[in-house]
């Protein structure tokens, strides 16, 4: 893969970018945010109660016993990338009782993951359609739970009535290595993205988000 992103001197400060990480509820967001963070999480998780068995399905993850109420966050800096780089990283919560948080947590991102758990891939439309809806460049990752059936990104693409031009790839949550490239990839379809915008300004990478993030 070859990532594209407009030409600067190297040798200063990276780029930085902020990046959602999202999905349905169990799809493995806090686990890949941790994967790859270089800094100790941010973690806002806390035990599911006999409260929100109703809303919270344990259908497909039965061994769960947290959710994430707020956010995640976590850092990864690409020193060696084309261009370097330091990604923060939001991983969203994934009941749809959240979506207006995801609004907050989306201002200023250049694009997000949907982690996609195909056990329960009814979970992701809710995801995808919000970052349609919003027009926030985004990637579908297939994370690939121990014992799930395997299926062809192409089969998840028809399933999710996704465009061509959304990327579709595979990943194990629990790899750094597996996590980082999916990260590349979306930065890739980001400025891509950005490129083929007639009616809109190019997308900024800018070195400071929106977002303050988390000390």
């Amino acid at each position: 893969m070859v990532l594209r992103t407009p030409s600067r001197p190297h040798g200063g400060a990276p780029t930085v970018l902020k990046i959602v990480i999202a999905g349905g509820f169990g799809a493995g967001k806090t686990t890949a945010v941790g994967a790859v963070s270089e800094i100790t999480p941010l973690s806002t998780e806390e035990y599911l109660t006999e409260a929100s068995a109703d809303v919270d399905s344990l259908a497909g993850v039965e061994a769960k016993q947290t959710t994430t109420v707020a956010f995640d966050f976590g850092r990864l800096s690409l020193p060696d990338a084309p261009v370097p780089l330091e990604l923060f990283l939001f991983g969203t919560p994934g009941q749809d009782r959240f979506v207006d948080l995801w609004y907050d947590l989306s201002r200023g991102a250049v694009g997000a993951v949907v982690l996609v758990d195909t056990r329960r891939l009814e979970s992701s439309f809710t995801p995808v359609s919000f970052f349609e809806d919003i027009h926030l460049p985004f990637v579908v990752a297939v994370n690939q739970f121990d014992g799930a059936h395997r299926y062809h990104p192409e089969q998840v693409r028809t399933a999710l009535e996704l465009p061509a031009s959304v990327p579709v790839v595979t990943c194990d949550a629990r790899d750094p290595n597996h996590v980082a490239g999916v990260l590349l990839t979306l930065v890739d379809h980001a400025v891509k993205s950005s490129a083929s915008r007639v009616d809109h300004a190019p997308l900024p990478l800018s070195r400071t988000p929106d977002v303050t993030a988390p000390q």
